[in-house]
Order: C-alpha cells, then sequence, then structure tokens
C-alpha cells in the first residue's frame, strides 16, 4: 500500500513538473534578436531565453574583428597587447560606432585596429583634461560655499546640521534631512579622515570650511541647491553672466559628466537623458542650430560642459583649457582616416564654430 502510494505520488509530481514546463513554454518571455550568430550560447533563466556570447582567446578575438567585421588588424603583437591592458568589451564596443557602416554593420573599408585605439586614447585624454577643470570649479564652488554660509550663521557646525539653516520650500524637505545626516555622519562619526577627527577632538567643533574638503561634486551641487536663495544669489555673482537658477541647473549637469570622467566611461558622445543646462547667450552668439525651440548642441552634450566652463573658469584657466581641447582633437583627426570632423563634432555635440566661444563677453 505505502509503496502504490509512493509510485502515485511520484507519477503526479512528475506531471506537475512537466506541467509547469508546458505552461512555461506556451507563454514565455524571450530576448528578441533579429539574427542569431554562428557560436552563440543561449541559457534558460527563470523562462528567459539570454543570448551569451561564447569565450574567446585574445588571438580568437582578433580573428573575428579580421574575418567577421572587416577591421584591419597591422600589428597582432600590438593587437594583443591593447585588448590585454583594455579589455575588448571597454575597447571594441566602446569605440566602434564613428567606424562603422551602419548598412552592413561591419567596420568601414580600411578601418584599422589603431584608429579604434586612437579614438580610445583620445577620450582618455578629454576625460583627463575635462576632469582638472570640473575639480578646478568644484574647489572654487566649495570655497565660495562654505564662506558665504559661515558669514550668516557662524562657524559652529550646529548650523550646516540644523535643517533650519536650509530652505523652507516642502518639496525639498526629505532632500535636506538627508543631506544634513550625510553631514552629520561625517562631521560626528567619521574616523576616515585625520584633519575631520583633529577638529572635532581639539574643539569639539568641525567648521564648514574644514568638511567641505570631504564632500563630493554630488554633495556640493545639493547643499547649493538647499541653501536659502539669498546665500544662492551671492555665490552665483562670483561668476559672470549666471543667476542663482542657471548655477543650480550647471552643476547638476556637471555632476554628471564629473562622473563619467572619474568612473572612465566614454566621454566624447556622452549625453544626459534628463538634465540640460540653460539656454544661455553663449547659444545665441554661436548661432547654434535649433530643432523647435531648441538648440541642437550644447544642452546635454560634451559641449554643454565646455559652455559651463566659458561661465565657471576665469578667463586664463578657460583659453588654457579650450588650447589643450582644440590640440587633443586636431591630433585625434590627425590619426584617422576614416573619421571626419564633422562626423567627431556631431558625436560630440560640437557646433563647427566652437572655438568662437571664447570671442564672445558674458
Amino acid at each position: 500500500m505505502c509503496n502504490l502510494f509512493t509510485k502515485n505520488y511520484l507519477t503526479f509530481a512528475r506531471f506537475c513538473s512537466i506541467f509547469s514546463s508546458v505552461t512555461a513554454l506556451q507563454n514565455p518571455v524571450w530576448t528578441v534578436t533579429k539574427r542569431v550568430p554562428a557560436g552563440a550560447l543561449f541559457t534558460i533563466n527563470g523562462g528567459i531565453m539570454i543570448k551569451q556570447n561564447p569565450f574567446l582567446s585574445f588571438d580568437q578575438q582578433l580573428n573575428k574583428l579580421i574575418n567577421e567585421k572587416n577591421l584591419v588588424v597591422k600589428d597582432r603583437t600590438f593587437a594583443n597587447k591593447m585588448l590585454k591592458q583594455i579589455g575588448y568589451f571597454s575597447l571594441i564596443s566602446g569605440y566602434k560606432d564613428l567606424y562603422i557602416n551602419p548598412t552592413t554593420r561591419k567596420y568601414k573599408d580600411n578601418t584599422t585596429f589603431e584608429e579604434i585605439v586612437a579614438l580610445y586614447t583620445f577620450d582618455e585624454n578629454l576625460r583627463e583634461l575635462f576632469l582638472k577643470y570640473l575639480l578646478k570649479i568644484e574647489q572654487n564652488m566649495k570655497s565660495l560655499l562654505s564662506y558665504y554660509f559661515t558669514k550668516k550663521y557662524g562657524e559652529n557646525q550646529i548650523h550646516y546640521l540644523s535643517v533650519n539653516s536650509y530652505t523652507s520650500i516642502p518639496k525639498h524637505g526629505r532632500g535636506i534631512k538627508k543631506m544634513v545626516n550625510m553631514l552629520n555622519n561625517i562631521a560626528i562619526t567619521s574616523n576616515g579622515y585625520d584633519y575631520i577627527m583633529y577638529h572635532r577632538n581639539t574643539y569639539n567643533n568641525v567648521p564648514l570650511w574644514v568638511l567641505v574638503k570631504v564632500l563630493t561634486f554630488g554633495n556640493i551641487s545639493h547643499m547649493y541647491q538647499y541653501i536659502p536663495q539669498s546665500l544662492q544669489a551671492k555665490i552665483s555673482k562670483d561668476f559672470g553672466g549666471v543667476n542663482e537658477n542657471d548655477l543650480m541647473r550647471f552643476f547638476r549637469v556637471l555632476t554628471k559628466f564629473r562622473n563619467v570622467c572619474a568612473h572612465g566611461e566614454r566621454l566624447y558622445s556622452y549625453r544626459l537623458r534628463k538634465e540640460d543646462i540653460p539656454d544661455m547667450d553663449i547659444h545665441l552668439k554661436l548661432n547654434i542650430t535649433k530643432k523647435g525651440k531648441q538648440y541642437v548642441f550644447g544642452k546635454k552634450d560634451l559641449f554643454s560642459v565646455v559652455i559651463a566652463f566659458r561661465y565657471l573658469l576665469n578667463k586664463s584657466d578657460f583659453l588654457l583649457f579650450k588650447r589643450r581641447l582644440g590640440t587633443i582633437i586636431d591630433k585625434f583627426i590627425n590619426h584617422t582616416n576614416n573619421v571626419s570632423k564633422n562626423d567627431l563634432f556631431d558625436k560630440m555635440g560640437f557646433p563647427e564654430n566652437w572655438k568662437k566661444i571664447s570671442s564672445f563677453k558674458i
């Protein structure tokens, strides 16, 4: 009797398993692809079919680029070295767009591996340059923010640790509480910074001009957003041609680009989804094309950062930045045969006359 019960139970269990599998097959959730590459692997995960590319050695990766993707590899030793240093995904997948024929989805004829590396190096140089001047602006903002805040409220930490020192606009209430908690953790409990601990242990107080050194670009952007409008206005006056709202939008955009630079992401073609800088006189003076009421360049792209730099850097710093940027662009164009300057500018969001940006007063 017991054996019969066990047998029937197992039969019922198998039936449930089969029924469940059939149901999943009748109602699958598939990852849809237009075509299946030869050698592609597939796994089933929770009813979802996932395509996986097979592991390839460095030599096999090069063979694929040559035989399947129409890429010219002049020096296999150099190419192997670059794949080892950078990785296929970061180098090839990250920097192929400018060189791909949109019809064949293969590389344009005579495109070389060395040109892909040149584009990667170009982007690396851009990140280094932009980050340098983003840090200058960040330091300037930290100095101004701590100065005007302390001038109004005093040097005691109780003021920047109180929600009453910030705007009373209801929609910012939650953000202010979160920010104050973060500042409190740094000033009261953090053990990661010697200068913070010194002021805490010696004076039982960490002035804002000490604490701001720890804050990130994003922290400073939020703090500026939450301080009273009167303080925002005083800070914005230190930057020619921008009001407090302009400065707030500049910093939201710069925070995103700063993160791209710091994390080694692709910069030259990066575009924001939501944030943008305000329409400025520079847009009009450069006669940037509009699509409807929206400027095509200089709003969400890398050129929007150049425009922000024009307003937020002093004149000598901006001119040096512009000169170095022009050198980096020209060097790349001279090392590639398959990318025109216009194609590059279109990807970067640069108008052809971008160098005139320093010709106008702001």
